[in-house]
Parts: structure tokens; sequence; C-alpha cells
């Protein structure tokens, strides 16, 4: 019989404790109600118990008590002694249970935004004008010339994948346009990875924390998920190791490796020069599928990732001496200290398995994170094996990508420098400003200073965050626990905090966080 995590279900209630008439029991019952009838928590899935749910909701046991009764009058739990309460779905087939990864995208979290709140759920960035002007410069001719067939491509027009594929030959990986498969931005990348490489039952290797989008597409291809590595003060700045990578491989074969190098997400660390050589060489040694995803290594900051934030006392300054290092250039042949991100405005970021064999390796790239997330643009690199394999899959969900999609990214792919600097000194300043706010309203908080991407991953000492954000749910603050990055569900200490907006609706959440870390005790 399936059971749901605590901290599972948590992050799939939104909403309820902070909108909406009536007593908070009936709030959350309706929630529950919702849920099932929706099909996002399949019929027949055992809740947890009460206590258990109210320790990670951050409400009282008879809350959850009377919401439990509400359920099970109208219907909706079914209590079997010995075996826990069951929830009673729609008749929905999917057994699968999602993360609410898109609840920052769902017009209850606008809502209760716009109504004194703040949103810290998502770290998508505002699109740049250059993807405006893109669109204007797009003429009849260039659309004219693909009216002749029928629209359908299904590996993307010979453009665009010529253009990806020169892409990485100017940063001195050799590609051709046949090992390039375009798709609708990272995340159907990733999907189609795993829907094509994955059975059920396999065993994944991922980082911990990591991306929560790869964590949901593994899930639901029913994979076994193993996490290497960790995230402490003594890991050297790397949120995984190739030593836990080979102990592992001592014991079990891996599927696939997962990982994310430049750029992580959420940490926003960058594997050194040394770190990649090490992972390199473990993924080599024991002839290792990796599936390395550069989603934001594009947002590079292109400085040190050495600094530590918050209490240590080094107050989140890039370098390892504890300076600044403003102009980005940390090493004398004018490349980013993370020894993978390429230079800091001129070439695409270099791919860890570049250094590997074509065949075993996929790369996940795309411009959505860089130019705009409406701009659904990602690809694929991998052997023209491979790719088809993917592509075929493709081809039976939708056909083929926006042909006039493809145009616009065709040519903001000329504009990545300009783009690269610009988003660059964005973040950096806007990174600055959250870190100073957090040093100056919560000088007890610990981070790492990122080197890359929208977002600081922050330690909470001594809070529970998946209490903490569930009891600012309840005062219009949204905000993602570290837990729902683990594949064990840890990092309970953890928030990720994003900047890439600026840090008004940071500034305005954080009143609201101090005071219900201090109701969260872990």
């Amino acid at each position: 019989m399936a059971r749901i995590a605590s901290t599972r279900l948590s992050r799939l209630l939104t909403g309820w404790s902070s909108e909406g008439p009536g007593p908070l029991p009936r709030r959350l019952a309706d929630a529950l109600r919702e849920l099932a009838a929706r099909g996002d928590v399949a019929g027949g899935t055992v809740l947890p118990s009460q206590r258990e749910l109210a320790l990670v909701l951050g409400v009282s046991r008879s809350t959850v008590t009377a919401a439990y009764g509400l359920l099970e009058s109208g219907g909706w739990l079914e209590s079997v002694r010995g075996s826990g309460s069951r929830l009673r779905g729609s008749g929905t087939a999917d057994g699968y249970v999602t993360e609410g990864r898109l609840v920052s995208f769902d017009a209850r979290s606008r809502t209760a935004a716009s109504a004194g709140g703040a949103d810290l759920s998502s770290g998508a960035l505002p699109g740049l004008g250059a993807v405006g002007e893109a669109v204007a410069a797009l003429t009849g001719g260039d659309v004219g010339a693909l009216l002749g067939d029928d629209g359908y491509h299904p590996y993307g027009i010979p453009a665009l994948r010529e253009g990806i594929a020169a892409y990485y030959r100017a940063a001195g990986v050799p590609t051709e346009a046949d090992q390039i498969l375009v798709t609708s931005g990272s995340q159907q990348a990733v999907w189609l990875v795993a829907q094509a490489l994955v059975e059920p039952g396999d065993t994944v290797v991922v980082e911990n924390p990591t991306y929560r989008g790869a964590l949901e597409a593994l899930r639901a291809r029913g994979a076994r998920l193993v996490p290497v590595g960790g995230d402490g003060p003594d890991d050297g700045g790397q949120s995984a190791d190739a030593a836990a990578l080979r102990r592992l491989c001592a014991r079990v074969r891996p599927r696939l490796v997962y990982l994310q190098p430049t750029a992580h997400n959420p940490t926003g660390r960058s594997m050194d020069g040394a770190a990649r050589r090490e992972w390199q060489r473990a993924l080599g040694e024991r002839e290792l599928f990796v599936v390395e995803d550069t989603a934001c290594a594009e947002l590079s900051l292109g400085d040190a990732p050495d600094g530590r934030g918050g209490a240590d006392g080094t107050n989140g300054r890039g370098g390892a001496d504890g300076t600044d290092r403003a102009d980005g250039r940390d090493r004398a042949d004018g490349r980013d200290a993370t020894d993978g991100t390429g230079g800091v405005d001129e070439v695409a970021p270099v791919p860890l398995v570049a250094e590997l064999p074509m065949g075993a390796s996929v790369t996940v790239g795309t411009l959505s994170k860089l130019f705009w997330g409406g701009l659904r643009v990602g690809w694929v690199r991998s052997s023209p094996q491979v790719v088809a394999r993917l592509a075929k899959i493709k081809t039976s969900v939708d056909l083929s990508c926006s042909v006039v999609d493809q145009l616009v990214a065709v040519r903001l792919l000329d504009r990545l420098p300009e783009a690269r600097a610009r988003r660059r000194a964005e973040l950096r300043g806007r990174r600055d400003a959250a870190e100073a706010l957090l040093r100056a309203g919560a000088p007890h908080w610990e981070w790492t200073r990122p080197a890359g991407g929208p977002a600081l991953w922050v330690r909470v000492p001594g809070a529970d965050t998946e209490a903490l954000a569930q009891l600012a749910r309840r005062h219009g603050v949204s905000v993602v626990p570290g837990s729902a990055f683990s594949p064990v569900d840890g990092f309970r200490d953890r928030l990720r905090l994003p900047y890439g907006h600026g840090t008004d609706a940071l500034a305005a959440a954080l009143p609201t966080l101090l005071e219900c870390a201090e109701r969260a005790v872990g």
C-alpha cells in the first residue's frame, strides 16, 4: 500500500492555510480533498500520522485530527486499524505523487503575494529585452523559407541545430548538428532522458541536493534514486564528490549519473578544476552513462565560489582569501576560477562530459534560463543514436517544437555574449544586496556565496524549514524548504532564497521568516 511522506505532502498543500473562509481544520480538509479529486495524490495512498503531519505543517495535532475527521465523514478518508488513514481518490490511474514544483506559477500564489505577502518560491528570471528585439526582427522571409514543408521538425530546424552545434565548437567541444535534439526547454530534455534511458527500478545516482524537476522526472519513471555527497561546512564547496561515487559503485551498478557541475541548482556552486578532473576519472573508470545538466551554467557569475556567508565570519566574500573579485577574472589566462564555466563572456560553458565518450553521455542545455522562461527552447547533445532514441519519444508527445520559437532562438544565439554580460552584472549586484540584507537582518543564518544562479542556499540553524515554510505560508510568504531538493528529504534546515528579481520580496518576507524560524524548532 503506497504511503506519502509528510514532507512531500506538505509541499503539495499550497495556499490552504492563508486563503479561504472557515476554520483551519476545514481548510486543511478541503485542500486534502482537492489533492485527491485532482489525482495529485492517488486513491489508496496512506496519509502520514496525525502527529507527523501536524509537526511538518506547524499546526496543532487537534487541527489535523479534526481535518481527518471531516474527510472521513465525507467519504474521502478511510481509517484502517494498524494501517493508518487511507485517502480515497477520484479513480485516477496515475499512482505517482508530484512535488507541487509549479506552485509559484499557480494563480493562488500570485493572489497571496498581491495581498501583501511575498513569493520566494521561484528562481525564474524576468526576460531580457533581447527576446522582444529578436521577435521584432523576424521577417516574412525567415518564416517563408520554411513554409514549403509541413512545419514538423522532430529534431529541430536545421539552422538551430547547427547554431547549437557551433555554440559548442566555439567553446572547443567538437559537435555536429546530428548530435543535437531541440526540446521544449531543459525540463522536457530531462524528462525525455528519464523516459528513454531509465527503466522502473533502475538505480540512478544524483547529487544531494539537486534540481527538483529532475527528481520529479526520475521518480515518475520509477527510478531508485541514490544520493552521493552532501552539503556540509567541510565539503570544500562541492555538493558531491567522486570518492562517494566510487564507493557506491563497489556495491551497485547505476544505470546513469545525473550531475550539475556548473552553477548547481539549488546551491549555486560550481566544481573547481580538480573536482571536475576527479569526476571525469571516476566516471570514465566505471564506464558510467552520465547526464550533465547545464541549464543554469550560463548564469555563472564568474567569480570564485570559495567564501562562505553568515555566521562563519567571511561575510559571503568571493575569493579564498576573503576578497571580492568584481572583475570576474581569477586566473591569469582569463578563464573563470571554476575551470568549467568558459571565459568570462566569450564562449559557452564547457561540459564536464566533453572529455567522456559521446555515446555514454548526454548534455542538457537551454536558452530559457538566460533569456526568458517564456522562450521554451532547450536541447540535448549526445550521440546521433541517443538523439534518435529521444526524438522518437518526443515526437509521440508534441511532434516538434514551435518553428517560430526556434527562429527567434537562432537570432538569440548571436547575442549570447551580450546576454551573459548583462545577466552577470545584474545577478552579481542582486546577490550582493541579498547577502547584505541577510547579514544585517539574520546574522546567524549561514550560506556559501553562490558561483552562479539566481538564489542563495541558506542554512537556518535550529529550524525545521518544512514547518517554517508552512507557517510562513499562513502569513502570505511562499518559500521552498531544502528537502524539496533532496532525494531523501534531507536538508530540513535549508531554504532556497531567490534574488533574481531583486531583494524587495526578500526584504518584505524576512521578518516573517525570522518569526517562523523561531517557532519551527527542528
